[in-house]
């Protein structure tokens, strides 16, 4: 194939049809849907980050990185005689278009509600799912376990098994709380285990219930958690201190400090 200054989808899917076959490159011939998972997973969050950064360039190339994946998906499936790009197209289309009979069809709705109510009782219907049981069972294994705790609740309250007011899911992680306190007190390894798990759950409950994404809120505390560490070591080290021999009560004066300087970054 030429270099050329642009490309379409379908020069895409030939340059991976080329890679992958007699002459090519021998590393692309030997993956599988197996050895490519940890790809795509990776590629995804990639994405996630370009947005993140609010970076066209970042989010063009990585959406061309999670691209390349399912092309590559795909050129294996056809090379087993299973299915090929245009099947997965195909079949997308039709999904979007059942899904959606508002825009091609003649239902009638006014809100984003009652898009999302109508698109959960079609996807039902196709799936053969007839409990919120089933619905929830569906849900990959696979997620992140906060999304996928959180989205394990969104079915339960499609039916109304929900808190009625925020103030009663606080009153949860409250009584989940003692119970972990409880569960070490006891040195019962196996039972904080299980109360450590209600504890997040309660957690993720008030997340969802105060709609804040849980994935989301504890990823901007982990990178405060470093960008303040960053400050707290870059002290001691400017004082020349070692980080080692110091107190918890020292390290956290310095933290109290680094906690002061962003109160200052954002004023």
């Amino acid at each position: 194939m030429s270099k050329n200054e642009n490309y379409t989808f379908y020069d895409l899917c030939d340059i991976i049809t080329t890679l992958r076959g007699p002459g090519g490159c021998p590393w692309d011939a030997e993956q599988s849907h197996e050895s490519l998972k940890g790809n795509l997973i990776e590629e995804t969050y990639e994405v996630i980050e370009a947005i993140n950064e609010k970076s066209d360039k970042m989010l063009c190339e990585e959406l061309g990185d999670v691209l390349l994946q399912i092309v590559f998906h795909s050129s294996i499936a056809k090379c087993e005689g299973r299915f090929g790009i245009d099947d997965v197209i195909t079949a997308i289309s039709k999904k979007m278009i059942s899904r959606h009979p508002h825009v091609f069809g003649d239902l009638k709705v006014d809100t984003s509600e009652e898009v999302l109510k109508n698109w959960d009782e079609i996807k039902k219907k196709e799936k053969g799912i007839n409990t919120q049981s089933e619905a929830m069972k569906r849900i990959p294994k696979e997620l992140p376990s906060l999304l996928r705790s959180m989205k394990i609740q969104q079915k339960a309250a499609k039916v109304g098994f929900d808190w009625d007011n925020t103030d009663d899911v606080l009153m949860k992680i409250e009584e989940e709380l003692a119970e972990l306190k409880e569960a070490i007190k006891n040195k019962d390894d196996d039972n904080t285990n299980e109360e450590l798990g209600d504890l997040l759950f309660a957690v993720v409950n008030l997340s969802r219930f105060i709609e804040i994404n849980p994935e989301f809120s504890l990823d901007n505390s982990s990178e405060k958690f470093i960008k303040r560490f960053n400050y707290v070591e870059n002290y001691v080290i400017d004082h020349g201190m070692n980080l080692k021999s110091m107190n918890l009560s020292e390290l956290d004066k310095i933290w109290d400090m680094a906690k002061k300087e962003e109160i200052k970054d954002e004023t």
